[in-house]
């Protein structure tokens, strides 16, 4: 299924967006546990996105893309910045929603979690599971819950005499389109999906990301897409964000992030990616050393201690998020002068 074009217009307000967002989680350090560290996951990140889009976030296990996702969704308390959302005439003030007001955002922006077996309760129904949602917020009940619960249930792809059945009973796909349709029963506007399809068969991997494109087409849905697969990305993003050490490194169209990557970084994930359609493979590029330790980041570019192209600016200043071109927002200091590999034939 090919991604649509011209989908997203630039000259709307965006649906969502994110200024300098933090989110440093506390740690205790020392013999007597008395000193405290910050690990920052996520550490000044910017982003927008527009109705329906589909932003695809990438990065290494620890870069921060989920912690991202949850701060967004209000699972978890951002530490600082801001996150404004536009939906239904309103502007919201995300990162600062409490109480009564809190709960009528998480009708607007929903979540697809990664593990389609511990995310639901092995002691509810299929039935029960997907209409929650609809109790807690008020929006239906008794017949008209269960009526709205399977008109959704079938739209995944499910049957409706499995509205009875417990989780134990279903394969990891279709537990997965369980998770989906308890997302999308309240009918949001956001959905942020982290890692849907990562822990599924590539063939049923396939059929999840049709059913949600699918599913976007109809319910007119923004998608923020987290996951480290970059094949999987490319196949549903309009955009893509490139996440490392908690902080956005490059954002830009999918097409011309793929084929033409402006950071070091986003070069090393692309080269790391199969190609099993070319005779010549070669040596797959996989940058040396380790993610930095997040509650001791270094002075300068985070990417630093990996980085082949790094000069000594890069060690002593820390490089700003700025526009390159028309439609690419890149942290680096040196991405004017470099030309990196991406991805032939996109």
């Amino acid at each position: 299924m090919e991604r649509r074009q011209g989908m997203t217009n630039q000259a709307q307000l965006p649906l969502l967006e994110v200024q300098d967002l933090k989110k440093w989680f506390p740690m205790s350090k020392g013999i007597l546990q008395r000193q405290t560290v910050y690990v920052k996951a996520v550490d000044g990140v910017d982003i927008q996105v527009q109705p329906g889009e589909t932003l695809g976030i990438v990065g290494e296990s620890g870069s921060g893309k989920t912690t991202l996702g949850r701060c967004i969704s209000r699972l978890y308390n951002p530490t600082g910045g801001q996150i404004t959302m536009r939906t239904d005439g309103e502007t919201l003030d995300v990162s600062a929603l409490k109480g009564k007001e809190l709960s009528a955002f998480r009708k607007r922006a929903q979540m697809i979690f990664q593990d389609p077996y511990s995310s639901l309760n092995p002691r509810m129904t299929i039935l029960e599971t997907v209409g929650e949602p609809l109790l807690v917020n008020h929006l239906a009940k008794g017949r008209e819950l269960e009526e709205r619960v399977t008109e959704m249930i079938v739209q995944v792809g499910l049957r409706v005499e499995h509205l009875r059945r417990y989780p134990h009973s279903f394969s990891g796909g279709q537990r997965q389109r369980v998770g989906i349709a308890r997302a999308m029963v309240v009918n949001p506007r956001l959905v942020v999906a982290d890692e849907p399809v990562s822990a599924l068969d590539v063939s049923i991997q396939a059929q999840i990301l049709n059913l949600l494109q699918d599913l976007q087409e109809k319910y007119e849905l923004t998608y923020l897409f987290i996951s480290h697969a970059m094949s999987v990305v490319r196949y549903v993003s309009d955009r893509i964000a490139v996440m490392y050490a908690g902080k956005l490194v490059e954002l830009g169209p999918t097409q011309e992030l793929l084929s033409e990557p402006k950071h070091p970084y986003t070069e090393a994930l692309l080269a790391s990616v199969p190609k099993l359609s070319q005779r010549k493979r070669g040596m797959r590029l996989v940058s040396p050393g380790e993610p930095p330790d997040l509650t001791n980041l270094p002075e300068g570019c985070v990417f630093v201690p990996r980085c082949k192209y790094s000069t000594d600016q890069c060690e002593e200043q820390a490089p700003q998020l700025r526009l390159v071109g028309t439609n690419t927002y890149i942290s680096c200091h040196r991405a004017e002068l470099l030309t990196l590999r991406g991805i032939s034939g996109v």
